[in-house]
Order: structure tokens, then C-alpha cells, then sequence
């Protein structure tokens, strides 16, 4: 059976956002990584959702994640660990997005 495990970690990092997209990859890699259809499902997928306060907007990587504020599975780990980190694009914090995210399917 197939199962999706979805969680949030808060790291201290020395790398740029490209380095460290770059040292992801490698992880993914390390893991056997299976991405079998496109957007599909995939056998770890591991995604940079904020980077600091920063907004990094480059053909490769976009930061915070374009989609994050339309999904729960992402919100909600997200603020079990950093309820109060700001979402530089929507000048709101996590538990402000989610909450609205909630609101929205009521």
C-alpha cells in the first residue's frame, strides 16, 4: 500500500537557495527517487518552502513555494513548527495562511 507522509523541519543552512536546491537533489537522488509521471506521485519529494524572508525567483527555483498557500498537507506541518514564520509574498504568517486556507473550505 502506498502512503504519503507529509512534514515540515526548520534548518540552519550556510548554502545559497540554489546550493542547497542542488544538495537536495542529491539527497533525493541518494534515496532512489521515482517520479514516474509528471506532477505525479513520487517516492520522496523534498521542497524548499521558505528561505528565510527572502522571495528567490529564478528558472529553477521559486521560494517561497509558488503553491504552499493553497495547500493544507504543506500548512499544516508547516506550522506545527514555525506557526509565526512570514510568508514574504502574502505579508501574512503561516498560521494566518492556514487559517485562511480553513475559512476557505468552510
Amino acid at each position: 500500500k502506498v502512503f504519503d507522509v507529509d512534514m515540515a523541519a526548520d534548518v540552519t543552512i550556510m548554502e545559497e537557495g540554489t546550493e542547497l536546491l542542488d544538495r537536495l537533489h542529491e539527497l533525493e537522488a541518494e534515496a532512489n527517487r521515482e517520479r514516474l509521471i509528471h506532477w505525479g506521485p513520487r517516492t520522496l519529494d523534498i521542497d524548499i518552502l521558505l528561505y528565510d524572508r527572502e522571495m528567490i525567483m529564478e528558472e529553477n527555483l521559486k521560494v517561497p513555494h509558488v503553491e504552499m498557500a493553497k495547500r493544507a498537507f504543506v500548512l499544516e506541518p508547516l506550522a506545527e513548527i514555525a506557526p509565526y514564520a512570514y510568508h514574504p509574498g502574502y505579508h501574512k504568517t503561516i498560521i494566518e495562511l492556514l487559517e485562511a486556507l480553513q475559512n476557505k473550505k468552510d
